[in-house]
């Protein structure tokens, strides 16, 4: 089959064609060109065998896991937490909301769930305490790209299961640049916070208080642990550890905060359905569209076409990383790396780059792209909360989307920072 299904495609994405039906519709448009309507019949078993594997169940479980803790004031308790420890710094609820999103992250490892979550909270918060409503937003989205990173992360879930790599391993490589990646949006605050004279707590909270706010953040705050716990120990596999959230997101919301009832389940098993269900949906094109082009040997082509511009695998890193951003730009970070995935990580493993390694800089890089425009998911949902238009958005979150690069560079170029915990636990 020739590659005019690429062409198809883009052409689909350019006059906004949704991801999905494009997927979908540049293989069917290209069988037809080619007159090989014998393929037509298995494309849709290919979707089918896409999504019809064990280690995707975990995807609806960490859904479900999230929606639940959202209901039942779990979010609330990590933002009062954070509120009680770096609340009275200059900008304190900025800060709030980029700490909240690091202890998030344990919990729904998705960067749509914690925008959602947490800017309903903190952007109408921010606004009555001073700042403007585009930097709250702004704040919100740039701090909720550290939710993929820091695992659970449903990004690394499918990549793993796409490039078989260990989810443990990548799991384990997302802790530090996660880490980090909030660090260095905490200082970035803080200096824009000196600049803008952004308002701050008259007190530190006092020791009662913190402790008040611990207690009530401790119980949520061991999700992460529980979940990596269990799957580094060899007690369940990452699938069963999604199980294991969301039962143990059920027994706190319940029993514990006792903020969601029986009759709220419904409700919350409909969204997290109807968000597995699309994300589901486009793993089963993206699997289907990324057999088609090995089919059509595009992924040597590509391979190739790098290798002719240089063979030094620093060069080729960046350039990816140029690539990756770009794509980012215009593709959700599953369906770009269920597409490219199998065709850039096998030149640059062949280079010696470590598999590890390069899957972190994807998953990383591409999440970036959830809050880049023009369809970054993050802009879109941030200004659904705050009503500002998303190019208002990503003109405001220019210094963080600065820092997002910063840290890709970092990981790209000191492995140490992203492998060192998997090789200490043997996962690398």
């Amino acid at each position: 089959m020739s590659s005019a299904f690429v062409l198809i495609f883009l052409g689909a994405i350019a006059v906004g064609v949704p991801i999905v039906f494009a997927l979908v519709f540049a293989p069917l448009a290209g069988f037809v060109l080619a007159e090989q309507f014998v393929f037509l019949k298995v494309l849709p078993q290919r979707m089918f065998a896409g999504i019809n594997q064990f280690p995707l169940l975990a995807i609806p479980l960490f859904m479900l896991a999230g929606q639940i803790m959202n209901v039942g004031d779990i979010t609330a308790r990590l933002v009062r937490f954070a509120n009680s420890v770096v609340g009275h710094l200059r900008g304190g609820l900025a800060h709030v909301n980029i700490l909240s999103s690091i202890m998030f992250a344990g919990l729904s490892g998705s960067a749509v769930a914690d925008t959602s979550a947490l800017g309903s909270i903190l952007i109408p918060a921010m606004e009555r305490d001073g700042y403007t409503r585009r930097f709250a937003a702004a704040v919100t989205a740039a701090s909720s790209i550290i939710g993929p990173i820091i695992p659970p992360s449903i990004i690394m879930i499918v990549y793993a299961y796409v490039m078989q790599v260990s989810v443990g391993g990548l799991f384990a490589a997302g802790f530090v640049p996660g880490l980090i990646m909030g660090g260095l949006l905490m200082a970035m605050t803080v200096f824009l916070a000196r600049r803008r004279n952004y308002p701050k707590r008259e007190r530190r909270a006092p020791p009662a208080e913190l402790w008040t706010s611990f207690r009530g953040a401790f119980l949520p705050l061991l999700t992460p642990v529980i979940i990596l716990g269990g799957i580094l120990s060899g007690v369940f596999t990452p699938t069963e550890a999604a199980a294991a959230a969301v039962i143990y997101a059920l027994a706190l919301s319940l029993f514990v905060t006792r903020s969601m009832k029986f009759n709220d389940l419904p409700r919350v098993l409909l969204r997290a359905g109807l968000s597995s269900a699309a994300i589901l949906l486009v793993i089963g094109a993206a699997v289907a569209f990324g057999w088609i082009a090995a089919v059509s040997r595009i992924p040597d082509a590509l391979g190739s076409g790098l290798l002719a511009v240089s063979d030094n695998k620093y060069v080729l890193l960046f350039l990816i990383n140029l690539l990756l951003l770009v794509v980012g730009m215009f593709l959700d970070a599953g369906p770009a790396i269920l597409i490219l995935g199998p065709i850039l990580a096998p030149t640059m493993i062949a280079l010696g780059v470590e598999p590890l390694h390069f899957a972190i800089i994807m998953s990383v890089n591409l999440t970036v792209g959830l809050a880049t425009p023009p369809i970054g998911l993050v802009l879109f949902v941030a200004s659904s909360i705050t009503r500002e238009k998303v190019e208002v958005i990503a003109r405001e979150m220019a210094p963080f989307l600065v820092v997002h690069m910063f840290v890709i560079l970092l990981i790209t170029y000191i492995p140490e920072l992203s492998m060192t915990l998997p090789r200490l636990l043997g996962l690398a």
